[in-house]
């Protein structure tokens, strides 16, 4: 049986528990697990076509940036435009940071400055994937205040830590 469970993928496994668990509560109070199933749905009917939208833009965007584009416009002296694709390059680019670090680490011996990588790993928290959800929980005021202060603090952190870095290694 132990056998069998490790070839299952750890996905899978979810799914599977996460069905049984359902199982178990329909047993136990078959209207709340009714109940949560269709807001489940319901939710998901409201949010998908905003996921549809950001997943298109973010295929397009991934698939016409190459790294060759970042690396000419996010240099040592790239000035306000390297800022600039830095904040949407890290809003545009999907996945967790810790994979991001290898293509960071490529950038940053073709002359990205460090600075930039600070603000490309802060500004992660700003994600296309995520904005639809926190605009369907939390509004779209709320949205845009945290997503505007994330991106001020994030271009202030990432001057402070080039200007420590650079005064560091001179």
């Amino acid at each position: 049986m132990i056998f069998f469970l490790k070839k299952i993928p750890n996905n899978y496994k979810f799914l599977i528990l996460m069905i049984l668990i359902y199982f178990i509560f329909g047993f136990i109070n078959f209207e709340f697990t009714v109940s949560c199933l269709k807001n489940f749905y319901e939710n998901i009917i409201k949010i998908a076509p905003i996921f549809f939208v950001v997943y298109v833009l973010m295929f397009f965007a991934n698939y016409y940036v190459s790294i060759e584009i970042i690396q000419r416009h996010m240099g040592h002296n790239s000035g306000l435009k390297g800022w600039i694709f830095t904040i949407l390059g890290s809003i545009i680019i999907s996945g967790p940071p810790y994979v991001l670090f290898p293509l960071l680490g490529d950038l940053q011996k073709a002359g990205m400055k460090n600075s930039l990588i600070v603000a490309f790993l802060n500004n992660k928290n700003v994600q296309i994937s995520f904005l639809p959800a926190m605009v369907y929980y939390f509004g779209l005021s709320l949205t845009i205040i945290v997503s505007v202060y994330i991106l001020i603090f994030t271009v202030v952190s990432g001057i402070l830590v080039g200007r420590l870095l650079d005064v560091k290694t001179s």
